[in-house]
């Protein structure tokens, strides 16, 4: 399971994270609890693409890392730079997401 940050492109806050396991053939984005309403906004934009990466038939760990490697995506919210990394699972992101 690999993960990376989501932050805001104005004041560079924390809004979510991108993350995504092949073992399970699955990807999400997990707004920050703590970025409230435009955290979660923000999932419909990073859904969308994670959608359209599964239709071209790419796996989840792939498309994570092409959604990585665009710094300046539509939406409100960027890749942080530096930020790509492992979790154990999809719930070790979804408990960062909220304890922050």
């Amino acid at each position: 399971m690999r993960y990376f940050t989501v932050v805001d492109k104005q004041g560079g806050a924390i809004l979510g994270y991108v993350w995504a396991g092949d073992e399970e053939d699955a990807a999400a984005y997990e707004p920050r609890q703590t970025a409230g309403p435009r955290g979660a906004n923000e999932g419909g934009f990073w859904g969308r693409r994670l959608r359209r990466a599964k239709e071209r038939g790419i796996r989840p760990t792939q498309a994570l890392t092409e959604l990585y490697g665009d710094p300046e995506p539509g939406g409100k919210g960027r890749p942080l730079p530096g930020s790509l990394t492992d979790a154990p699972n999809a719930a070790a992101v979804e408990a960062l997401a909220k304890d922050e």
